[in-house]
Formats: C-alpha cells, sequence, structure tokens
C-alpha cells in the first residue's frame, strides 16, 4: 500500500487508486475545482493511477495549467454537442477554435454554410449541458499513430491526419468522449461534470465559448467586446487563408513542397501594407505629433518602431524614435518589489513629470535636451542630445506604459496617436487546439535573451510569470484604448524559432524548477517542420529575436 504525502498530510492508499479518489478528501478546502496534480514533481490527470509511494501537490483551476484542461475540455464538450447537431440537422459542418478573445473562444463554422440563429445557438448550449449533467467520463488511450490517423480519417478530421504525418512519434494519445474522439494538446479533466461553467453565444460570423478566466474561476462573466482585436486577428486569419494555411499541419506541408519562401515573403508584404495602412492614418491626422507604441514582452515593439518611422518617412515625415525607459527616475527614487528588487514595469518608475514637461515644450516649439537611462549607474544622463520639432516631426515613442492615459496625462489628446502590438497567433496546431500567443512570446524572448543578454532558456522560463503578471496589469488594460492595433507574429515563425530554442530548452535539466515548462514547449516545436533563416528579410520582425536584422535592436 503507497504512502503519500497530499498536501502535506501523509496518507495510505491502495495501489491502483485513482488521483480523482485522492483529491476527493481535500477538495472542501480549496475555493477552486481541483483539477490536476503534481506527484513527484510530474504533472498527471487525476484519472491516472497511484502506483508507488511519493508527493502529491494540488493544481485548481485558478492555476494556468489547471485553467487550461478546463478550457481543453469544455472545447471538447462543445465540438461532440456540434457533431451531434449537425447529425440532427442532416448537414455536414464542424466548429473550428479561431482564437481568443478575453476570456471567450472565437469559433467558426465549416463545412455546409449554417445559419447562426438564436434557436442554433441555444439547441447548442441544451446539448452541452446535457453531456454536462451525464458526467460522462474523458477516457485517454494511447494509440499507435496510423491507427489514430485512420480513426480521425474515420470522423473526417483531415486537420488531424494531416497534423500527425509530420509527427515523429510511433503513438499518440486520443481522447474519447461518449464514443467520440479527439486529439488535445495538453492535459483533461476526468470528466463533462467538471465544467460546470460556459455560455455560447452569437458573434460575428461565428460562435463564442464563454468560459471563466483564471483569476475568477468560479464566475462566468459577461462577454466585453473588443472590435480592434476582432479585425486584427480575422485580418491574420485571412493572410494565411492566402497562402493556404490555416493550421501547423497546412503550414509543414507548404514547407516539405519547398514554397517556404514565397510563402514567406507575401507574408512580409502582407505585414508591410499594415503597417503603411497605420502611417497613412497618423499622416491623415495633422495635429499628431507624438505616436505612442506599447504592447507585451516580445511583441517586436523595436522593430515594428523602426519599421513605422520608414513608412512615416514615405509621405514626407521626419520620425524620431524615442524610449520611455529614458525617463526612468534615479534608482534611490525606483519602486521596490516584493522580492527586494528594483521594480521598472511600474509606473512609478517613470518620471511623469519630466516627460510630460518634455513634450509639451517640444510642442510649445522649444528645444530640449534627450535623456538616456544608464542602467549601469542607475540614473539618467544628458549627453548634450537636443530635439525641437519642426512642421514635419513626429516621434514614436516605445514603452510599456505609452497606453495607460497617466503616461501623457499632460498633453493634447490630439497630438497623441497610440497602437497596442502583441503577437497575436491566428495560426492553430489543428481545428481544435489553438496556439496561445504567449507561447508564441515566450519562445521569441527565450531566444533573444539567449542572443543578447546571454540567460539561459531557464532563467527566462522562471521570470517569465512575474512578466506576465506586470503585462496583466500594466499593459493589457489599457489595450482597447488605442487607434490602431498591429498584430506581428508571422504565420511561419515557430518554425524558424524551433531551430534557435530546441537546444535551449534542451539544456534545462530535470531538478530545475523550469524542466516541466521547457519540456512542454519542445512537445509543442516537434509539431513543426525547421526552417531556415535564409529567407527571412532583414528587416522582418523575426529578425529582432534570431538575429541578423537591420535595425539596432
Amino acid at each position: 500500500m503507497p504512502t503519500v504525502f497530499v498536501d502535506g498530510h501523509e496518507r495510505q492508499y491502495d495501489k491502483g487508486t485513482s488521483y480523482e479518489k485522492i483529491v476527493e478528501e481535500f477538495q472542501p478546502k480549496y475555493h477552486d475545482t481541483i483539477a490536476l496534480v503534481y506527484f513527484n514533481g510530474k504533472m498527471r490527470e487525476l484519472n491516472k493511477r497511484l502506483e508507488k509511494d511519493g508527493v502529491v501537490s494540488l493544481i485548481t483551476t485558478k492555476d494556468s495549467a489547471g485553467h487550461a484542461a478546463y478550457c481543453r475540455t469544455a472545447t471538447m464538450i462543445m465540438v461532440r454537442a456540434a457533431s451531434e447537431l449537425a447529425k440532427e440537422m442532416e448537414r455536414t459542418f464542424r466548429v473550428k477554435v479561431e482564437f481568443t478573445l478575453g476570456n471567450a473562444y472565437y469559433c467558426s463554422i465549416l463545412g455546409d454554410e449554417v445559419e447562426i440563429t438564436d434557436e442554433f445557438v441555444e439547441e447548442l448550449n441544451r446539448k452541452m449541458q446535457v453531456l454536462i449533467d451525464r458526467n460522462l467520463p474523458i477516457g485517454k488511450k494511447t494509440y499507435p499513430i496510423d491507427d489514430a490517423v485512420s480513426l480521425f480519417h474515420h470522423q473526417g478530421m483531415t486537420d488531424k491526419e494531416k497534423l500527425f504525418r509530420f509527427r515523429n512519434s510511433s503513438t499518440i494519445n486520443v481522447y474519447s468522449l461518449d464514443g467520440f474522439y479527439d486529439y488535445y494538446y495538453g492535459y483533461m479533466l476526468p470528466s463533462t461534470g467538471y465544467v460546470n461553467l460556459f455560455r455560447v453565444e452569437a458573434y460575428k460570423d461565428g460562435l463564442l465559448l464563454n468560459l471563466p478566466s483564471q483569476e475568477d474561476p468560479t464566475t462566468l462573466t459577461e462577454f466585453v467586446d473588443q472590435p480592434r482585436l476582432y479585425e486584427q486577428l480575422m485580418l491574420s486569419t485571412e493572410w494565411g487563408e492566402l497562402v493556404d494555411i490555416a493550421t501547423v499541419g497546412d503550414l509543414n506541408e507548404k514547407i516539405c513542397e519547398g514554397n517556404i519562401s514565397d510563402m514567406i515573403l507575401v507574408q512580409e508584404a502582407l505585414q508591410e501594407r499594415r503597417i503603411g495602412d497605420i502611417a497613412e492614418q497618423i499622416f491623415e491626422r495633422k495635429d499628431v505629433r507624438f505616436v505612442l507604441v506599447a504592447g507585451p514582452s516580445s511583441s517586436g515593439k523595436t522593430t515594428f518602431a523602426h519599421r513605422l518611422s520608414i513608412q512615416l518617412r514615405s509621405f514626407g515625415m521626419r520620425p524620431h524614435i524615442l524610449s520611455m525607459d529614458n525617463w526612468f527616475v534615479n534608482r534611490d527614487k525606483t519602486p521596490i518589489d516584493i522580492d527586494g528588487n528594483y521594480n521598472y514595469d511600474v509606473i512609478e518608475a517613470v518620471d511623469l513629470d519630466q516627460f510630460n514637461e518634455d513634450l509639451n515644450d517640444l510642442l510649445d516649439g522649444e528645444e530640449i535636451e534627450l535623456p538616456t537611462f544608464d542602467f549601469k549607474i542607475g540614473k539618467r544622463k544628458y549627453n548634450g542630445e537636443k530635439l525641437r520639432l519642426g512642421d514635419n516631426d513626429i516621434l514614436v515613442i516605445e514603452g510599456i506604459h505609452g497606453l495607460n492615459p497617466l503616461s501623457t496625462r499632460d498633453i493634447p489628446e490630439e497630438s497623441k496617436f497610440r497602437i497596442y502590438i502583441s503577437a497575436l497567433t491566428s495560426l492553430n496546431i489543428d481545428e481544435h487546439n489553438r496556439i496561445p500567443s504567449s507561447d508564441t512570446r515566450l519562445l521569441r524572448r527565450i531566444v533573444r535573451d539567449a542572443r543578447t543578454r546571454a540567460k539561459t532558456a531557464s532563467m527566462t522560463i522562471n521570470e517569465w510569470k512575474k512578466v506576465r503578471d506586470g503585462e496583466e496589469k500594466y499593459i493589457f488594460p489599457f489595450q482597447n484604448n488605442v487607434d490602431a492595433v498591429f498584430n506581428s507574429v508571422l504565420i511561419y515563425e515557430q518554425s524558424v524559432l524551433k531551430q534557435f530554442a530546441e537546444p535551449l530548452l534542451y539544456s534545462v535539466g530535470k531538478q530545475d524548477h523550469a524542466y516541466y515548462e521547457a519540456k512542454r514547449l519542445l512537445k509543442f516545436l516537434d509539431y513543426f517542420v525547421g526552417v531556415d533563416t535564409a529567407s527571412v528579410p532583414s528587416n522582418s520582425i523575426c529578425r529582432e529575436f534570431v538575429g541578423g536584422g537591420c535595425f539596432p535592436v
């Protein structure tokens, strides 16, 4: 009889006891649902069984892995319910998960044209609720890859057939629900009854699967529309359609056919056209003197600022790129975080009074001396670099607080143009498995940090949660307060990042806190066929991370 420590309590259980049974005793102590466990440091689904002595740690839906398992399980329930509805309607259609909008998944209907009426949506909700009320088990079985592909072929899942054509492993884990089979990248909940909060709604030309947030997994909040974000994500989806790429399987097929160079150039041209459109918007607003560019870590802000500046020059303007970092307060006034480190992510780290005074002086036609922040000594320095704005001069200012109204509180609104930039991934692994935008940014950061800051993958991964927490507090709340959104993601970039990221991730040791996250990212990269950088233009945003670019970054 194995002995285990569960949440610090010693217990003995019969060999073969499921983790779901083990956690029953401890669930009342938790406000949020226990979704997964760690056993001896390795993540396990609740339907797995105890085999030996060890330590069990609990993962709830308020943890990122637990919340992701909840979302995957809800997705499978929706896909299953939609397949039942299609049979009843005697139609051939299927649901494809496209991207996230806040806490909701935006989904399209593929196949036969279907009018998404209130009745259609309510019936889909009803069928999902029936599956949940029955508390059906979600099975998991390992299949030889040929058998799994045959199973997906029988269900008409050509996206999964294509995906696994390029998979190196000989087996695949397949999930089942009430006679329906599917593949999911990541862990699942043990049964449908765990999904107690959801709502499907009609939105635009598709559906929204609204789910609780990780921050408050016990509450289903109203969907908050983000029209600019939706437009850019749909634009990226359309860009993929132009080159016949919607999933990783499609991308791998293009690479193996030898068509990758043309596809890269088309993607870069589409992105350049979008930058040109933004420059034209700025040019048409004659009072704009300050372009504020902000976005989360590794979104490509620096390269974007340079490319936007080139486009502005094509309209006869004279752009000057500045960084808000140069207006940091001196180190003796820098806020300290809970770990005792200098916190440059909070807006109090910026000398807002001096920043606003300098911008207003420029607006008034005065000459100012530009500061440079020296991180080694922790002070602003003035080296005699002067600036006065002429009739055609415009500032492109990059900084994480650029969208926060406090950062330019004393500047007239008509003189500002705000741009939110992020890597909003629209390429999906397959029709039911989306690629989180945060994964793309983390891989970018791992590659860049190793190249430019001599950081290991472990160091970057271990810092990532703190980075994400800062984004949630200081960037994302202001992403709707903008004049334009730019999506910096490139449909091919994971295939390029792969060759740089894999050696770094393999170097993370088993005893390292970052080990399992490194293993997860390696598994993710395994879906992609690699591409070298030969066809990537020197002004590409991808170059900001892999090197070889033409801009100082």
